[in-house]
């Protein structure tokens, strides 16, 4: 079955044009007659009819027919063929985000911790189909927000993070273990974890690599992200004379996060600036969305060519008509 769209659809109130030109051609139509009263009309009844009465309107017609598909043709029609259309499945995504307080550095701007929070929510915006949930983790780890579509709850829950929520520390396993949780019981086509982390891991009872096993097993990706400069990164420290900046070393294990990606199937990701990290969640924006869209099928094509040949056709008939059978018709 055969469904018919338009490109341009905004093009279609250009068929109002029709209404001026049926009214200014009645209108000229009545002029160019004269009225003339009689006793009687029997014997004009019987006057006999030549096929210019019967044509008399016919150019109009086809002036309308012209304009009207001139502008159909304008529209852009667009066939499509419903039956080869699939509905796809959502990717679910759970967000696993370290909060440690490490991430209050301000190599990024105004620092790692609320860059990753902007990135992220700019990033759920735009996956509006998918089940998105967050992880949080320091020294422990906790489910902020389970999977769900309701984003508009998931981004102030996004906003409410903050450093210090939890047990201060780095576990990245805990982190990943939490966020498999979440999403091993899920029947999703497609299953992700996107894990950002600026250090190494140092808590929990659940080493990285065994939780990316984990993440492997139910066939669950994982996207890691390293959130941090070269070298060192300015760092707020309370003194008993107010806060001062001091320069830290950056350490971010990024062997073992390159390691976890790779055993799932994902990528490591390292960001230095907001502008890379921005560009990281693009990049696994559009990994992700080209693994659902390869399901799809479109077949769309262009219509309006039809539509333009017809209102030729219509116009060409018009000139024809006119200046030959019709010539003395107004």
């Amino acid at each position: 079955m055969n469904n018919l769209d338009f490109a341009n659809p905004e093009y279609l109130y250009l068929l109002l044009l029709i209404v001026p030109v049926i009214a200014w051609y009645i209108w000229r139509d009545k002029k160019a007659h004269a009225s003339i009263q009689v006793s009687t009309l029997k014997s004009l009844k019987k006057a006999p009819r030549t096929y210019k009465y019967y044509f008399r309107h016919s150019l109009i017609l086809l002036r309308v027919l012209a304009i009207a598909f001139l502008v159909i043709a304008l529209a852009r029609p667009q066939s499509s063929n419903d039956w080869k259309n699939v509905s796809s499945e959502g990717i679910d995504i759970v967000m696993s985000l370290d909060i440690s307080s490490s991430m209050l550095a301000q190599d990024f701007e105004p620092n790692r911790l609320e860059a990753a929070k902007d990135v992220a929510t700019q990033f759920i915006t735009g996956r509006q189909q998918d089940k998105i949930g967050l992880v949080i983790f320091s020294g422990e780890s906790f489910t902020q927000c389970p999977l769900t579509t309701d984003h508009a709850v998931l981004i102030n829950l996004f906003s409410d993070i903050k450093s210090g929520m939890i047990e201060d520390g780095t576990a990245i396993g805990l982190g990943l273990a939490n966020a498999v949780n979440r999403l091993k019981d899920s029947d999703a086509k497609s299953r992700v974890v996107i894990l950002i982390t600026d250090g190494v891991n140092n808590q929990g009872e659940i080493a990285p690599i065994t939780a990316a096993e984990l993440a492997k097993t139910f066939g669950i990706r994982v996207y890691t992200v390293g959130i941090g400069t070269q070298g060192t990164a300015p760092y707020p420290f309370q003194t008993p004379f107010g806060v001062q900046m001091q320069n830290v070393p950056v350490e971010i294990d990024e062997a073992t996060l390159t390691d976890i990606a790779e055993l799932t199937g994902g990528k490591y990701f390292r960001a230095t600036d907001n502008n890379k990290l921005k560009a990281i969640y693009e990049e696994i924006d559009q990994m992700e969305k080209r693994k659902i869209e390869v399901k799809q099928f479109s077949t769309k094509s262009e219509a309006y060519r039809s539509y333009a040949l017809w209102a030729a056709l219509f116009l060409l008939l018009e000139i024809a008509f006119r200046n030959t059978i019709l010539r003395n018709i107004p």
